[in-house]
């Protein structure tokens, strides 16, 4: 098995995983809360090259045969907080992430504050989901109740009413939520969410994605070089194949 061919198609591979990554991460730039999504690469084994008896190492031993590996995450730096005078929007200063309970009943978290009121008065997102508060029921606003205040630790009050206090969550492994459509996280049953004691909230304001579109566009130029460098490669050594084949034909 010729080792480099197949090294430079699982280059490949890898390098059109970083391209998805990327090309995601420019798509989703202007998109509230959004966390841009990383690429890691490592070398994964696969077989054994045997070594020649007459080498250094000696007769019987063997080498490891690596294979470049595209390892996918999310970068959960906090983005640019803009302002947008809505009185529902609320940006998080620092961890956590608001607490969201879907049509299923099922709990997802988000770092996008851009709310809205239902027709029955319930707070949701602009998905149409939910907004828990922390005795774990959804957030009603008052018919005619007047302008909605959030506190700094996420207390909402509307008018002097207090209605209740947004439920803030962290986890002790953020890279193992798994991210979902409307720029929701999901955990996994053995990742508990914790409560944000002293959350810092801003009345509005949204947070922006934590993507730099000009960084991701020099990723592309780079990932184009590197692609066509390993098509080189490929091309070079089915070439020097053909020729053996001729020879020995």
């Amino acid at each position: 098995m010729n080792i480099g061919l197949y090294q430079s198609a699982s280059a490949l591979s890898a390098l059109e995983k970083w391209q998805d990554s990327v090309s995601q991460n420019i798509t989703s730039s202007q998109t509230n809360g959004y966390r841009k999504r990383t690429i890691s690469f490592s070398a994964q084994v696969a077989g054994e090259l045997q070594s020649d008896p007459s080498s250094r190492i000696g007769h019987g031993s063997s080498l490891p045969s690596l294979f470049p590996r595209a390892n996918s995450g999310i970068n959960f730096t906090v983005g640019e907080t803009q302002p947008t005078r809505r009185e529902l929007d609320a940006s998080i200063q620092g961890e956590g992430f608001f607490e969201i309970q879907r049509p299923d009943g099922s709990k997802v978290y988000t770092r996008t504050g851009e709310f809205r009121m239902r027709p029955d008065r319930t707070l949701v997102t602009s998905s149409g989901d939910e907004v828990m508060s922390e005795s774990g029921n959804p957030i009603l606003l008052l018919p005619g109740g007047g302008s909605v205040t959030f506190n700094q630790d996420g207390t909402i009050f509307q008018g002097s009413t207090a209605l209740g206090k947004l439920s803030i969550q962290k986890f002790a492994d953020n890279s193992r939520l798994n991210p979902i459509a409307s720029g929701y996280f999901s955990a996994p049953d053995d990742l508990k969410p914790e409560r944000v004691d002293n959350p810092e909230l801003l009345q509005g304001y949204l947070e922006g994605s934590n993507v730099a579109p000009l960084r991701e566009m020099v990723d592309l130029v780079l990932i184009n070089r590197a692609y066509e460098a390993n098509q080189k490669i490929i091309t070079a050594v089915d070439q020097q194949m053909q020729k053996v084949l001729d020879a020995l034909g």
